[in-house]
């Protein structure tokens, strides 16, 4: 019963975001119209739905029925208005489907085919992100083993600690900057019908991986007007990857069952990894499964990215919107731009420095006013908001950074190296003439051109302390490069002769690395172990004998158990509290001296508000623990060698 209802929650979000779309764009295929009310609704509901829990105090299934009946309230009466479009669309849809199965075609069947092969892949994959073995939580992303217990600890933050008005859960006291927006997501759809949280991140990942690949394949569409260039896109993209392929072959000389043998035991990544030649990773592997918030904002930022197209150029609008004014998406865009700090930071970046780069290139200015006064409406009372009290400092965020991440290696020859042929073959695109015409369109290369500035930029100044962040950056150049290049090979393709084999070749050569580690993921090779049964066990007594916004200490290290409580901790792995900015070397120092049992920890554990102490294998490991001093305290969760003590009003 408890799938049942978050299904239908997750059913009507989809809705509820497709029914929005009515409003400002008329014309629509319906399957993209689903793809765009998937991201869409998702951040509407989460948006509303944060508000109303901030209201309440907690996330629970009142709270998130609630948020869906004011949602969708609104989107019956848009419904009601816009009937006659929606039956249209609907019949049309049902018609095509019969012809389709009584006079079948390659088109249609190469299409559903891709979609079905595309969507047990991301099942695969995002099945392995984490599970459940008799002996623990895993995961089998080696990029997701200390991303997955953060996540974990802030959807948990929500739906077991009450965190509103949210605090930071791995930096207790301080205002909670980092984009939360899709684990709030994760924490609603879990509390929707009580399902488990590996559960609920499962079905959120998928329904925005599957919008996202219809997102990219219509963009291309759309810029492109080339049928198999819209399929090759997505592929680019979901399978990027440098020359690191080219490992393999060293590899299987080294193994008696040569390359085939060796394919199910991998030893190592292929795209990213400890090498410092290697740091371009595999979209799926490295961004989208570890770096959940890109999950929501990148298909929110290719439907900003395609009302923009379509507002601004005559040529993109089909025959039902060219009389459409341009005010309605540009409007629409921006109130989906507006969300997106509290979405993901360096897309809202990226969508305010291309948007304001295409002013001067399409100077639309009533359109373009629409847009920036509804990103102005939204988007600073969120970013006020999370920066007062946060704790972040901000000039750690901006440097010199030449060359990205190329460590000793010539810059040139790195990039090379990490993404192979894309970039000789996207120059090629630019400049390919076909039947005496550009391969591209002008008015597509002139929306692109403010994307290159996501290559450039990162490969001068850095956007985060962690330098190897502007990746996410990055890669929005390489999502808007794509097109162009799988226009390139869609077109080869279509020639004769040896055009076809270099085209297939040099599809293979951009994809094949990023397929060597998705297949490590799907073989079990980065199988590792996130948290043990004794420390699940610890942690539903913590959640059942603590309340929900205690303060627990334990060691700074990447997966303690207290991440699946929801309670805070004083300070998480404190590479992840660098990495967004905050100064935590006071509190690691502070942390040593309680543990152990130092004159200064009575007084150390009174100014920090602690409530708890976890001592486990963790702080046995990490820490000196002075088992003499937490001898004194009265024992409240124990598990193996787990033991939390509480340490409530001590002075």
């Amino acid at each position: 019963m408890g799938i049942a209802k978050t299904l239908l929650f997750l059913l009507i979000v989809v809705l509820d975001g497709a029914v929005v779309t009515y409003t400002y764009k008329r014309s629509m295929p319906p399957v993209l119209r689903l793809c765009v009310g998937a991201c869409t609704g998702f951040a509407l509901v989460g948006t509303i739905g944060f508000v109303a829990a901030s209201l309440a105090g907690a996330v629970n299934a009142a709270v998130v029925w609630i948020t869906t009946t004011v949602v969708t309230l609104p989107m019956v009466a848009v419904a009601r208005a816009y009937r006659a479009r929606i039956a249209a669309e609907v019949n049309e849809s049902v018609t095509r489907m019969r012809n389709g199965i009584s006079q079948p075609n390659w088109t249609a069947a190469v299409s559903i085919a891709f979609y079905v092969a595309i969507a047990i892949l991301l099942g695969q994959i995002f099945g392995k992100a984490a599970f459940l073995r008799p002996d623990g939580i895993y995961t089998g992303v080696l990029n997701n083993l200390g991303d997955l217990p953060f996540h974990m600890q802030i959807v948990s933050s929500f739906s077991e600690g009450r965190n509103f008005p949210p605090e930071d859960p791995a930096f207790a006291g301080i205002r909670f900057s980092y984009p939360f927006l899709a684990d709030f997501l994760a924490a609603m759809v879990k509390q929707s019908g009580g399902i488990s949280l590996i559960a609920a991140m499962w079905l959120e990942n998928m329904v925005l991986a599957l919008a996202m690949v219809g997102l990219i394949h219509y963009w291309t569409l759309q810029l492109t007007r080339d049928r198999l260039a819209g399929l090759l896109a997505p592929v680019l993209v979901l399978f990027s990857g440098g020359l690191g392929w080219s490992l393999l072959f060293s590899d299987a000389c080294g193994n008696a069952s040569g390359i085939f043998g060796l394919l199910p035991h991998l030893p190592h990544r292929y795209t990213i990894g400890t090498d410092p030649l290697w740091r371009w990773g595999n979209s799926l592997t490295t961004l989208f499964v570890p770096q959940r918030s890109m999950l929501l904002g990148v298909p929110l930022a290719i439907v900003i990215f395609k009302l923009w197209w379509g507002a601004l150029t005559e040529e993109s609008r089909d025959a039902a919107d060219r009389t459409a004014p341009a005010v309605p998406p540009m409007l629409a865009a921006g109130v989906m731009a507006g969300m997106l700090p509290f979405i993901h930071a360096h897309t809202f970046i990226v969508v305010m420095m291309v948007g304001a780069c295409l002013v001067l290139l399409f100077p639309k200015w009533r359109a373009w006013a629409a847009f920036f006064l509804s990103v102005l409406v939204i988007a600073v009372p969120e970013m006020l908001w999370a920066m007062h009290g946060s704790g972040v400092r901000a000039q750690t965020f901006l440097g010199w950074f030449v060359g990205w991440d190329h460590g000793n290696t010539n810059a040139i020859y790195f990039w090379f190296l990490n993404t192979g042929a894309f970039i000789p073959l996207l120059l090629a695109a630019i400049l390919w003439r076909r039947e005496h015409k550009n391969l591209v369109q002008p008015a597509a290369l002139r929306f692109y051109l403010p994307f290159v500035l996501c290559f450039v930029l990162p490969n001068l100044v850095k956007f985060a302390p962690w330098g190897w962040d502007n990746i996410k950056v990055l890669f929005y150049w390489y999502l808007a490069s794509a097109p162009l290049v799988a226009l390139l090979l869609a077109s080869w393709f279509r020639r004769p002769g040896n055009f076809r084999l270099v085209a297939a070749a040099l599809l293979l050569t951009l994809t094949l690395a990023g397929a060597l580690d998705i297949l490590r993921v799907l073989t079990g090779t980065e199988d590792n172990r996130e948290f043990d049964t004794d420390g699940i066990a610890v942690a539903r007594q913590i959640i059942e004998r603590t309340e929900p916004r205690a303060v627990v200490l334990h060691a700074p290290t990447y997966d303690p158990p207290v991440f699946l409580t929801g309670r805070r901790s004083l300070l998480g792995y404190p590479g992840q509290a660098w990495s967004r900015g905050l100064d935590y070397g006071s509190r690691e120092n502070d942390i040593r001296q309680i543990y152990a049992g130092s004159p200064q920890a009575p007084a150390l554990i009174s100014s920090y508000r602690i409530n708890y102490v976890m001592v486990g294998p963790q702080e046995r490991t990490t820490l000196a623990v002075n088992d003499a001093f937490w001898s004194r305290f009265p024992v409240i969760a124990q598990s193996g060698e787990y033991r939390v003590v509480k340490v409530d009003g001590y002075r």
